[in-house]
């Protein structure tokens, strides 16, 4: 069995591009080898794939000893992202949540080291846009944890957030905003923080790649454009482009949609990426 995690450790790369999370029945059809016990399902896609976005800590915040072990199962370079527990954003008001968040941040994360990538912070639709609220809500995000930098990021799913008032406000607090790629939920490309996040949600039946071919071409020049520092004015924005400044991460996540097919639209656009 070891030989079917003979690739290559990933490596440290600004592009990460991933699937969101990694127990999937279908998955042992198309993408998990036959025979593949579920305990070593982490321990397979983080070899084959640079990040995952941990689904499972929205509905709840796991214990320490999870985080640990989720950690000590991939290999050195991996990210996870976590999406924060709804119980969280879902709440009257974001200013008040500041007891959930510390609570969250420090009740066990640290003990994912130098896997922990960015802690997603997801809105519902019902929430409209408050620049109060939310001001005082990206200020009690505590930007370290035991003297290293947490890394931020914020998905809004309510068209009121479509604005350059928005915009300017999560630029002022430097907290990027996911590029959510849906025919359901806003699409804001607009560059707010020091990294870039896209959620790819067109992954469809009938394509063996979940996207064509010509697609994945245009996320993979995406993706560096966005690590070379620049902008992708094409996309919807609703401030004005920002000018050429410093590289930074980029990480893009395939979700839902055909979500069968998602490992292999993700390992596709990687080794585009990697290919360039």
């Amino acid at each position: 069995m070891d030989d079917l995690f003979s690739s290559a450790t990933p490596r440290a790369e600004r592009i990460r591009v991933g699937i969101g999370g990694w127990n999937y029945a279908p998955w042992r059809k198309n993408f998990y080898p036959d025979g593949l016990a579920q305990r070593r399902e982490l321990e397979y896609a983080s070899r084959h794939l640079r990040a995952i976005e941990i689904n499972g800590t929205y509905y709840g915040a796991q214990k320490a000893a999870t985080y640990g072990r989720w950690a000590a199962e991939t290999p050195d370079g991996f990210v996870f992202s976590l999406k924060a527990p709804r119980y969280i954003t879902e709440g009257k008001r974001l200013a008040a949540t500041g007891k959930g968040i510390d609570s969250f941040v420090h009740g066990g994360l640290a003990e994912m080291g130098d896997r922990l990538g960015p802690i997603l912070w997801q809105l519902p639709p019902s929430r409209v846009f408050d620049a109060d609220d939310l001001t005082a809500f990206l200020e009690l995000l505590p930007r370290s944890l035991n003297g290293k930098p947490l890394r931020h990021v914020l998905e809004v799913r309510n068209r009121s957030f479509l604005s350059a008032e928005y915009v300017a406000l999560a630029r002022g607090q430097r907290i990027p905003t996911v590029y959510t790629d849906s025919p359901e939920y806003p699409n804001i490309a607009d560059l707010t923080g020091d990294f870039a996040y896209a959620r790819l949600m067109r992954s469809a039946d009938g394509e063996p790649a979940g996207y064509p071919g010509d697609a994945l071409d245009t996320w993979a020049e995406r993706a560096q454009r966005w690590a070379r520092g620049e902008d992708c004015e094409e996309l919807p924005h609703f401030a004005a482009s920002l000018a050429k400044g410093e590289p930074r991460d980029v990480f893009i996540y395939f979700i839902s949609a055909a979500k069968h097919l998602n490992p292999a639209a993700a390992m596709s656009l990687q080794g585009r990426v990697d290919r360039r």
